[in-house]
């Protein structure tokens, strides 16, 4: 579809349509005056005589321009178009927005479920894009943005690789930590990516982001997002109750570690997710390094996450007592994937709606509400005692010593066994993993082995006196170690630029990952004040310094073969340089 060339603000052309989206589109456009190719994103016509949409708009305008940073899609400019209609002339406004060659993460996952419909995008690549993302939010969140629709279709991927975060169009100032639509305290997000407190209707803040980053972490992983249902009601109300499947049940090439850092991601309570989008990029890369992730276990995560639930569905089903606020379930299409709204209704126009809505909200609480009791009541079952019989669970040994590791199993009756050690950065002989984890329920006399760390491995600096500077940092890195900085010495039997010594020094014993500074070279030698001194004695040091002597006699009062002068002077002169005596 085409739409015809015009002016915007006797500026921009406006040429083919590149996409429509919720309440606006998107054209190619061009800018007159710098004759750069831009975006032109125009408020739908139909819309743009609501003053809510309007508001939301110029909104997205204002938040996306305060925002700058190359992973964030950029915003040039602002205003308002005047477009012919019957009757007179209508404002219709527009945004001037950096044009990204590329296709969204949602265009790519669909041409990669067409040839693999199993599988996401494969672990590197899907770290790689969602680290990209949680850059842009590091940088937002800072500037008290939140974006509140991170999605698929909201990111785009460069021909180069870049990602790149757009549509602003829901995005808020957060304001105390957090953020709400002021007049119904509706929450618009897209149903899949929904985090619990949108689908409740709560205050968002920076948290809210991480838990739609990761979902999308989830797809780009697995190729299908955590939570799949009928309507995005279904979807937005497993995201309040469910607990996701780890990833690897979908694609096996995920690790334990990943898996652990996808679901903080998704913990329901936002106090159990990462503070902050730095913390979650950096644990992401250390599960893909090999190195230590601070995510608890997939267990620990499951066992939080369905406690706090239970309690939001309990919640949910009592708010839709309440005849003039009900909590609801609003949905707008009927495909998951588009956008619902979700929170508090107050709106007296449509009382059947939202007392529709109420119900389905209430069916879908009882309905949680029987399966806990059925859960309970199993439990009971397979625990004939009742109450009365006392539950063993397996303590949190991660951090004791081995000492007090085997104090807490005893004291519970629980068998102490011990699996490979391994390196890592916590002291010798602390507790770095355990299996079962921390709460499961035992029986008396159950296992619980445990992993002591051997402290951070060490090894041997290597002997790299005479290699070139990069030479040497090669043979360091095979070596686990890392070339630091560079200090010059002069040393008559070493070229200049290659390696004297080390410090620490060649034979030292010293762990993994240390620094490891290089002497190099300068290619110069100290020349030494050699008047006074005998023939004999000056023509052995330069020959020892690594220079040429040069004798010349010639009558003086001074004894003989008695140097009476030199050229150069005394100072620093080149290796191998000729002196005259």
């Amino acid at each position: 579809m085409e739409a015809s060339p015009r002016m915007l603000a006797d500026r921009y052309e406006v040429g083919d349509l590149l996409g429509r989206g919720g309440m606006a589109e998107v054209h190619r456009g061009r800018d007159t005056r710098l004759g750069r190719q831009v975006a032109v994103k125009l408020l739908r016509p139909d819309l743009a005589r609501d003053p809510s949409f309007q508001a939301r708009f110029r909104r997205e305008a204002q938040s996306a321009a305060a925002l700058n940073h190359p992973a964030i899609v950029a915003v040039y400019d602002t205003g308002e178009d005047i477009v012919p209609e019957a009757g007179g002339e209508a404002r219709l406004p527009f945004i001037v927005m950096e044009y990204v060659e590329g296709m969204t993460l949602r265009e790519l996952l669909r041409g990669e479920r067409s040839e693999t419909p199993a599988h996401g995008l494969g672990v590197a690549r899907a770290v790689t894009m969602t680290a990209g993302v949680l850059e842009a939010l590091e940088y937002s969140h800072r500037s008290g943005i939140v974006h509140r629709d991170i999605k698929p279709a909201n990111v785009m991927l460069t021909p180069s690789g870049d990602v790149k975060v757009m549509d602003f169009g829901i995005a808020r100032a957060m304001a105390g930590g957090s953020a709400t639509m002021t007049q119904t305290q509706a929450v618009i997000g897209t149903a899949q990516y929904l985090s619990p407190e949108q689908a409740r209707g709560e205050t968002v803040d920076a948290r809210s982001d991480l838990y739609s980053a990761g979902c999308l972490l989830y797809e780009l992983l697995t190729g299908r997002p955590p939570f799949i249902g009928d309507s995005p009601v279904s979807v937005a109300y497993q995201h309040v109750r469910e607990i996701p499947q780890p990833p690897s049940t979908h694609a096996p090439d995920v690790s334990e570690a990943l898996d652990r850092v996808v679901l903080k991601a998704l913990a329901k309570d936002r106090e159990d997710r990462y503070p902050d989008a730095g913390a979650f990029r950096d644990d992401l890369r250390a599960a893909v390094e090999g190195r230590r992730v601070g995510a608890p276990a997939v267990g620990a995560l499951g066992a939080a996450a369905g406690a706090g639930a239970a309690a939001a569905a309990t919640e949910a089903m009592a708010a839709t007592g309440d005849p003039d606020a009900t909590r609801a379930f609003s949905a707008r299409t009927a495909d998951p994937a588009q956008t619902v709204t979700i929170g508090r209704v107050e709106d007296d126009d449509e009382p059947k709606r939202s007392r529709a809505a109420g119900y389905a909200l209430l069916v879908l609480a009882v309905i949680a509400v029987l399966a806990l009791i059925g859960f309970l009541a199993s439990q009971l079952l397979d625990n004939p005692g009742g109450p009365e019989t006392a539950e063993i669970r397996a303590p949190d040994l991660i951090g004791m010593t081995q000492e007090e590791a085997k104090a807490a199993t005893d004291e519970l009756g629980l068998e102490y066994a011990e699996g490979e050690p391994q390196n890592n950065e916590a002291p010798v002989d602390q507790v770095i993993d355990q299996s079962p984890v921390a709460q499961t329920v035992l029986a008396e006399g159950d296992t619980v082995t445990v992993v002591l760390s051997l402290g951070v491995a060490e090894v041997e600096v290597p002997d790299v006196r005479g290699q070139s500077e990069s030479q040497a940092r090669q043979t360091l890195e095979a070596a686990g170690l890392v070339g630091g900085d560079v200090t010059e010495a002069d040393d008559p039997q070493v070229d200049q630029g290659d390696v004297i010594s080390t410090d620490p020094a060649a034979g030292s014993a010293v762990p993994d990952g240390t620094t490891v500074t290089l002497v190099i070279s300068s290619g110069e030698v100290e020349l030494p004040d050699f008047t006074g001194q005998s023939y004999q004695e000056a023509r052995e040091e330069l020959l020892r310094l690594g220079l040429t002597p040069d004798i010349d006699f010639e009558p003086n009062p001074a004894p003989e073969n008695t140097v009476i002068r030199q050229d150069p002077g005394p100072g620093p002169v080149p290796g191998g340089s000729t002196v005259t005596i």
